[in-house]
């Protein structure tokens, strides 16, 4: 068998809202929807990779408390912009982010937040290394 190549195109995100999720990249982020099955199934192109939406399970479908994610995975964006505007523009669209922050020798400025249903996130942007 000769040499395989594998690659990663797809992370999928099991929550309670599909259309809340989506919404929520497809406006802060501006990713596109690329497939769709109404309130269950939802696939935005990130560039690189996918990010998919797949409704929970039943036996989480009728809990009286809103879904919220408890997971130790985050999904990391980079962006080509000014970090600081992003990052003041979604707080002014009241979406929970942390302080910007960076590292010693790492050419990063970052920013954590967190979507609707506490999926964590984190923005990042190059820097010309004085950091």
């Amino acid at each position: 068998m000769g040499k395989m190549e594998i690659t990663f195109n797809r992370v999928i995100i099991f929550c309670g809202d599909v259309n809340k999720l989506k919404t929520f990249y497809q406006e802060y982020f501006g990713f596109r929807l690329v497939e769709e099955i109404k309130d269950e199934w939802a696939v935005l192109n990130t560039g690189q990779t996918e990010i998919a939406f797949h409704k929970i399970g039943d036996a989480y479908r009728n809990n009286d408390q809103p879904f919220r994610a408890d997971s130790n995975t985050k999904l990391v964006f980079e962006i080509s912009g000014d970090l600081e505007a992003f990052r003041e523009d979604l707080l002014a669209k009241a979406v929970l982010l942390k302080e910007i922050k960076s590292f010693k020798g790492f050419d990063f400025i970052l920013c954590d937040g967190e979507d609707p249903e506490g999926n964590v996130f984190q923005v990042k942007q190059k820097t010309t290394g004085t950091v």
